[in-house]
């Protein structure tokens, strides 16, 4: 991927780990302010509050694609439980980390194995991740290894990635070992936002392992 200023457009067309790495490593610094104040997002606050509706008790919780933290920063009930940071990006990481919200972070291409135990997790989360760019549905195979039964999953999935990567036929797929699966389609930037992302729209799926 050739260069880019660090911006929305530009994490829409990223391809590879590598270069999700590149755009993030100069993005850090300023992401909290220079995209998610300015762009009114918010689609970590809808994913921590679906999350709290459904928790049920059981941890520790990932949270998937952590970046700068703004998903932990948005449960309003992380004083109770123990939650993992995993990002590609060590500087977003390095960011979140800052912040005093995780009990670790870990360093990690969800298109790849991860280096994780079976069933370490009671709770998935994902807020920004199933986007435009490299991670598609196959990264849940890895994350449903890692789950405990009845471990709780809420992700956002960017409703054309939805369409466009093939996620309605994964969750036909992992149907068998999955349950209670339900989608809520909610706005991923609030009234804020520039005319060319305010009707974006993200497809929030909730689910237990069986």
């Amino acid at each position: 991927m050739a260069d880019q200023k660090p911006n929305l457009n530009a994490a829409y067309a990223l391809k590879t780990p590598d270069d999700n790495r590149r755009l993030y490593a100069d993005w850090a610094a300023s992401y909290d302010d220079s995209f998610a104040s300015n762009m009114d997002y918010q689609l970590p606050k809808m994913v921590g509050l679906i999350f709290c509706e459904a928790f049920k008790g059981l941890g520790p919780v990932l949270d998937v694609g952590a970046g700068t933290g703004l998903l932990a920063q948005n449960i309003p009930i992380r004083g109770m439980l123990e939650i993992d940071a995993l990002d590609v990006s060590p500087d977003m990481l390095a960011v979140a980390d800052q912040k005093g919200l995780y009990r670790t972070t870990i360093v990690a291409d969800l298109t790849q194995p991860l280096n994780i135990a079976d069933e370490t997790y009671g709770v998935i989360l994902s807020s920004g991740t199933f986007t435009h760019g490299h991670v598609g549905p196959d990264a849940l195979d890895e994350l449903m290894r890692i789950a405990k039964t009845k471990a709780i999953f809420v992700l956002a999935i960017n409703a054309e990635h939805f369409e466009a990567r093939g996620f309605t036929a994964k969750f036909a797929q992992l149907e068998p070992d999955i349950e209670g699966l339900q989608h809520h389609d909610v706005n991923i930037y609030g009234a804020d936002a520039d005319a060319a992302h305010k009707d974006d729209l993200s497809s929030i799926a909730v689910f237990r392992k069986r």
